[in-house]
């Protein structure tokens, strides 16, 4: 399936995708090393601890298949020859969840006709945001008509764009939700946790919907959202405590393969997520936003909140999943400080660092780590003032988020802090890029994204992956992104249907220039080229991280998807505040190639790089629940979402 290029496994040698409800499929070779064959590789390392120490139970799984050896056999029959049974079936993500005798894991890995098996894991949830990203800045569009002899104006809201948001549900009936003539912009609701209701009784899936996209209405437009007039649809996968599995997870995003013409998604926000145990080419959420991302849908991944230990210390290598899937635009938080300007901003102490940490285990059980570099970008994530739900159990655990706790329910407010505030704050600017430009494919989206922000002095790209979000400088850009391309546009055509703009921009009355870089799997790329230019990394089905090769003395430049003009770093550099291609060097690329990066090496300012993995706990903690204690406290005295 060539929208799959350079994503699974060279060693691998299943191909196509077979469209059966109950089969499942794999992808073609990729660049970045094999996974085992045998039994045990096929066995996450939960599952293949269970299966060597089989206590009689039951254990509910997440099923890969191998499309080659799948044809014409359901999953079905399968797991009726192990003694297990289908539980879910994901059809347009090619996966199935069922629950598997742990005495049969082993024999259920073993076939050929499954290609990797998962557990269904444990997933939780992960004010002045207009003017801080310079979205304010670009609110108001001029332009001319058709004839050419008035000038028009037309408001930058992101209207007809779809944004889904996959969360603990909403309160459909927040003034945030409703239009100018009071109607609501929710288009959909849609429970996957069993509960039967879409309404929020946890609290923080309306919060994060309202910052997307919420109106400011009740505070006269002081609190809007980034896309304020964009349609939303609620998607309930964390229930009333907030937690959920990878298999509501799994439905949701089915669910937008299904309908996303209808409801007009083009965006999907995940503030959630679970640790990183696989390798992304393994993990079945990684899977399924992959997926989507093929189909034409933005997907924004929370980074997490795992970035400082209990004692507060500083850690990398705890991105979260879905976070570590390559093609997901995955963000971290910034700490603005309450301030418009961005001249103090910097990433916040919580905010989960790369490199990404998933692994796979060959026949020699050699464990190999992905180690790719995210996040892709940083957005304002630190006390955020969003919609609050009515009786939201994290308002009355902790009613010191209350903003106004004296209005009417459906107009109250809250603050919160994660990189569950940061998503849906670049969710936002996505839709402003595809109203502007709605040729943009995903990766174009995550580009510009990267080729506009603003790297923060002193921050490395472990930590902020290009830099901070710019909306100003992203919108500007798209304007002049040209509406013709297509799969068949040249390599090195022009990508800007007019002369390049001065790469700065001026927010909040200060002046910056634009990173001019991207981040790439284990390299970043810097150069003009890239945003004027057409970079076949650009195009639907691939990866950006395919314009760089990757080889035993480093990376060179991918000829087949990005043009010479372009330079790959040889180093990680913490920044000094110009541009992705400046600052001081921090860490050797060739340390993240090969898969070689032990646990427990020391990064240059002395940090230590852990294996991201805590498995056995039971539950997710990376964005799930408000912690009151002091550590978890940053800056400005706001508790983050950890």
């Amino acid at each position: 399936m060539k929208s799959r290029k350079h994503y699974r496994p060279r060693l691998l040698l299943c191909a196509a995708c077979v469209a059966v409800a109950l089969s499942v499929y794999a992808a073609p070779g990729g660049a970045h090393g094999a996974r085992a064959e045998g039994a045990g590789g096929k066995l996450s390392p939960e599952l293949l601890a269970r299966a060597q120490s089989s206590g009689g139970r039951s254990v509910e799984v997440i099923i890969e298949g191998d499309d080659d050896a799948a044809r014409g056999l359901s999953l079905g029959t399968v797991f009726n020859l192990v003694g297990g049974r289908v539980t879910r079936t994901f059809g347009r993500l090619g996966l199935v969840a069922a629950r598997v005798p742990e005495s049969e894991l082993a024999a259920l890995a073993a076939r050929p006709e499954v290609r990797y098996v998962s557990p269904d894991r444990p997933l939780g949830a992960s004010g002045h945001i207009e003017t801080t990203t310079g979205t304010s800045s670009v609110r108001t569009q001029t332009g001319l008509s058709l004839l050419g002899l008035v000038q028009t104006t037309t408001t930058l809201d992101g209207a007809g764009v779809g944004i889904a948001v996959v969360d603990s549900g909403l309160d459909a009936g927040h003034e945030v939700f409703r239009d100018s003539f009071g109607v609501s912009r929710v288009a959909a609701s849609v429970d996957f946790t069993g509960e039967g209701r879409t309404d929020d009784p946890y609290g923080h899936g309306t919060h994060v919907a309202s910052i997307a996209a919420g109106s400011g209405q009740p505070s006269g437009g002081a609190y809007a959202g980034i896309a304020p007039a964009a349609k939303v649809v609620n998607l309930r996968v964390l229930g009333a405590d907030g937690r959920g599995k990878t298999s509501g997870l799994l439905a949701a995003l089915e669910w937008v393969m299904q309908n996303r013409t209808l409801y007009k998604i083009r965006v999907v926000n995940l503030s959630l997520g679970t640790d990183a145990v696989d390798s992304y080419r393994n993990d079945p959420a990684c899977a399924a936003v992959r997926r989507l991302v093929d189909a034409g849908l933005v997907v924004v991944a929370a980074a997490g909140n795992s970035g400082k230990d209990s004692l507060g210390n500083k850690i990398y290598g705890q991105i979260h999943s879905p976070g570590v899937e390559p093609s997901a635009v995955t963000v971290g938080a910034s700490n603005s400080f309450g301030s418009d300007g961005r001249w103090d901003d910097g990433v916040t102490t919580y905010s989960s660092r790369g490199p990404t940490r998933g692994s796979w285990t060959d026949d020699a059980g050699v464990r190999h780590r992905d180690n790719l570099l995210k996040p892709d970008l940083t957005a304002p994530g630190n006390r955020v003032i969003g919609a609050a739900a009515p009786n939201a159990r994290l308002l009355s655990e902790h009613p010191e988020l209350h903003v106004d706790s004296n209005q009417p329910a459906s107009r109250r407010m809250m603050y919160m802090s994660g990189t569950s505030m940061a998503a849906p704050v670049t969710a936002g600017a996505a839709a402003l890029l595809l109203q502007v430009n709605p040729q943009l494919t995903p990766n174009l989206v995550k580009a510009l994204l990267m080729l506009t922000a603003q790297p923060a002095a002193g921050q490395n790209v472990l930590e902020q992956g290009a830099g901070q979000l710019n909306v100003e400088g992203a919108v500007r850009l798209a304007k002049l992104v040209r509406t013709d391309l297509s799969s068949s546009t040249p390599l090195g055509a022009p990508l800007l249907a007019g002369a390049a703009p001065l790469p700065q921009s001026t927010v909040a009355g200060q002046t910056f220039w634009w990173s001019q870089g991207l981040v790439l799997n284990r390299t970043a790329a810097h150069g003009a080229e890239l945003y004027t230019l057409y970079q076949k990394a650009y195009g639907r089905g691939a990866l950006l991280g395919d314009g760089a090769a990757e080889g035993a003395e480093g990376h060179t430049l991918n000829a087949s998807m990005m043009t010479g003009g372009v330079s790959l770093g040889a180093w990680l550099l913490t920044s000094d505040g110009s541009t992705l291609a400046g600052g001081t060097p921090l860490l050797d690329v060739r340390a993240l190639s090969g898969d070689t990066l032990p646990d427990g090496i020391m990064v240059g300012d002395g940090i230590m790089v852990g294996d991201g993995i805590q498995v056995g706990d039971g539950i997710m903690v990376g964005d799930t629940t408000v912690k009151a204690r002091s550590a978890a406290w940053e800056g400005d005295e706001t508790p983050c979402m950890k």
